[in-house]
């Protein structure tokens, strides 16, 4: 540690620290514009410079080392002479447009200025301008003459986001930051780019010219995709969501959020939305009131129940639900006599598993992995946020090897990559454990690998360094020989002392699991569901043809039963429908999600539900009342909540330790690999495919990635 003297206090500090960390540890603000704690040091704004002792001259805070017995004035008059200077020399070209400029109200710029900027200036010469540039359609670069030149957007591209899509060409006033080949920007965590530029260069384009950062509430969310649970600040102005932003929590997301969380809100507001309940008759459409629709449903699960039993019905649970829906679909359909709900609708395989899986360790830890091991995910795509860690993890020297079918573009140095078809994973990782036990001279699993050199080379890795992971993703998961993949990645995780887990697909998939929402004994599962046979069919927040592995065929299925209901905030499933019940999307609802680490986030409803929407906790219990099935006298989700999880209400609540479970299946490894069974290509959404919010957020379905999921599916 190092002392120092900042501005007359004494303040201890790492070895190696700059004189900005120490401020910061001090409490002490520092001006700047191109410094950001999570990037590296550019030192190019010389916003920062401040008084050194025995210094000949100002010092930028961002760039000078802290050294024993440094003495520090950030406030003196000539710290704040030199600030002035550059604040004038930054304002030279700079437009006097804040009252049309987007980022009016929350412009590091604008801010500083107050403080440090003049009233006048002495220049007259002509301002520069610089021609926009068209990044895409989310990124609006309408006004790059605003930028100063700080260079965050191009560090956070490089070092965050893994792929330089911006840079500096051109040399003093005809410097600018581009695309350079007039590429767009197609980063999955661009968006971020909007929030860390310090000036209104970088806007949200879909948010532009909508309202202003005053006229706006912020209220506090939780992200209803992936499984990273990325804690969110929604802003919302006239009961509409027009913004949403990343929360900080260094445990799950740090200060960043993917595109997706991001700019999914536009389906909120979009015309596929459903306001009011909505039957059909004779093959028509049309609006009724919900005590009509609720009765209607009700009657009709009671004569499916009277005519064909309980065991006829079953429900089809989006793994995007809240813990509270899902608690009370499974409550329901137990109430009705029916052991049939599935959350897996895209799984191939359903053995029975003991416990819940989920990541194996803290998302936090991923950024300090010095080995990882990939199996069946296309990591960048499917976890945006847990690809940027491990990303961060290379940087540091971690290494990271892959099992996939295809080699895809990480963003990162993947040091191996074992390619093989999906039917060939199964023996990829007995190749990997069969390295592993001859680098070992142990006996290998009973299912027979060999050691070719992708395999070795990824053993040698696993079998170095002290914090190691295998890592089993959403194509993992869903695959036709899953309990075969987990009990290889077991031994391999035991044999080398990595961690094992899943990175599980959804935004509750752990929380699906811990609430019991699969079929108990005798139930059928998703695909035995999907397959035909029931006569009565509850979808909550299931759109099978686009979230099943039974894809577009599914509806002529589902229409021969004799009723299907979905519960869903669009319109959706009408093909194969009989009842549409409008329910809340997340920010219209209390609820809670549990993320791939097991932690439960609670949030509340964000705006008022649109039209005659209502959350889908408070469906399903008004349903289960019509139906006269006990245990539903819920006033609030928190009650909802309690009662799942069995803890008092307000108490900080996380997914019971002994419950988390990543061991290896019943069956034994041999047993399960060497059945002769079809192994089909296991179903993956593709990023902006996900679920039904990002399917319908226009801005995500003009992006790159969501042309060339389009243009793969042949569409």
């Amino acid at each position: 540690m190092v002392e120092i003297e900042l501005d007359g206090k004494k303040v201890e500090i790492a070895e190696g620290s700059m004189v900005m960390h120490a401020a910061e540890k001090a409490g002490t603000y520092i001006p700047h514009f191109c410094y950001h704690k999570k990037l590296s040091i550019a030192a190019s704004c010389r916003m920062c410079l401040v008084e050194v002792e025995k210094a000949p001259k100002p010092m930028p805070a961002c760039a000078t080392p802290v050294t024993q017995g440094m003495v520090v004035r950030t406030k003196s008059d000539k710290a704040i002479r030199a600030q002035k200077s550059v604040m004038e020399f930054l304002l030279i070209n700079h437009p006097l447009d804040c009252p049309i400029c987007d980022q009016a109200g929350e412009c590091q710029l604008q801010d500083l200025a107050v403080g440090y900027g003049a009233s006048t200036t002495r220049y007259e010469e002509e301002k520069r301008v610089v021609l926009h540039k068209e990044v895409g359609p989310l990124i609006s670069t309408e006004e790059m003459t605003r930028c100063i030149h700080c260079t965050r957007c191009v560090r956070f591209g490089q070092e965050i986001g893994g792929v330089m899509e911006l840079g500096m060409i051109h040399r003093g006033e005809h410097s600018e930051i581009t695309t350079v080949a007039g590429d767009t920007i197609d980063s999955e965590l661009s968006g971020n780019m909007i929030d860390i530029c310090p000036v209104g260069a970088l806007t949200s384009k879909p948010f532009r010219y909508s309202a202003r950062t005053w006229e706006l509430s912020r209220r506090k969310s939780v992200s209803p995709h992936d499984s990273t649970g990325a804690n969110l600040v929604v802003q919302v102005k006239n009961n509409k969501v027009m913004r949403v932003l990343p929360l900080e929590n260094e445990d799950v997301n740090e200060c960043w959020i993917a595109d997706r969380d991001r700019f999914s809100y536009e389906a909120l507001n979009s015309d596929e939305r459903l306001t009011r309940p909505m039957l059909k008759q004779g093959g028509a459409w049309s609006e009724v009131d919900w005590q009509t629709a609720l009765e209607y449903v009700a009657n009709g699960l009671q004569q499916i129940k009277g005519e064909h039993g309980g065991q006829s019905i079953g429900a089809l649970v989006s793994p995007h639900s809240t813990l509270e829906e899902l608690f009370l679909a499974r409550s329901l359909m137990q109430g009705l006599g029916s052991d049939n709900i599935d959350y897996r609708l895209r799984n191939a395989e359903f053995t029975v598993s003991q416990g819940v899986r989920w990541l194996g360790c803290s998302i936090a830890s991923l950024t300090s992995l010095q080995v990882a091991l990939v199996v069946g995910s296309n990591l960048r795509k499917d976890h945006p946020l847990f690809a940027q860690r491990v990303r961060q993890a290379t940087r540091k020297g971690a290494v990271v090897s892959s099992i996939d079918s295809a080699v895809r573009d990480w963003a990162m140095p993947v040091a191996n990559t074992l390619l093989a078809s999906p039917a060939g994973w199964v023996q990829a990782l007995a190749d990997v454990a069969a390295a592993i036990a001859q680098e070992k001279g142990i006996s290998a699993p009973e299912y027979p690998g060999k050691t070719g050199e992708v395999a070795l080379a990824i053993a040698r890795s696993l079998l170095r360094g002290e914090r190691k992971a295998v890592l089993l993703g959403n194509a993992a998961a869903h695959h036709a020989q899953a309990s075969a993949l987990l009990a290889l990645a077991q031994w391999i995780a035991e044999n080398t002392g990595a961690t094992v887990g899943y990175l599980t697909e959804a935004a509750n998939t752990v929380g699906a699991q811990w609430m019991g929402a699969m079929p108990a004994k005798g139930g059928k599962n998703a695909e035995q569901m999907l397959g035909g046979g029931l006569k009565g069919v509850l979808l909550l927040n299931a759109e099978p043809e686009w979230d099943s592995a039974a894809g577009a065929g599914v509806a002529q299925t589902l229409a021969q039963s004799d009723m299907v209901i979905t519960l869903s905030p669009f319109k959706a499933n009408m093909e194969f429908s009989d009842v549409l019940l409008p329910v809340a999307p997340f920010t219209e609802t209390s609820g809670s999600f549990v993320n791939a680490e097991g932690r439960l986030q609670s949030f509340h409803a964000v705006v008022k539900p649109l039209g005659e929407t209502r959350p889908g906790w408070k469906v399903l219990r008004v349903l289960a009342n019509l139906l006269d099935i006990p245990g539903f006298e819920f006033q609030t989700a928190q009650d909802v909540l309690a009662q799942a999880t069995n803890a008092p209400v307000g108490e900080v609540i996380s997914v019971p330790a002994n419950l988390l479970n990543n061991t290896t299946p019943v069956m034994p490894v041999a047993t399960i690999a060497g059945m002769s069974i079809e192994v089909p290509d296991p179903v993956v959404a593709s990023i902006y495919q996900l679920d039904g919010l990002v399917r319908r957020a226009s801005s995500l379905q003009l992006t790159a990635d969501a042309r060339l999921a389009r243009e793969g599916a042949g569409a």
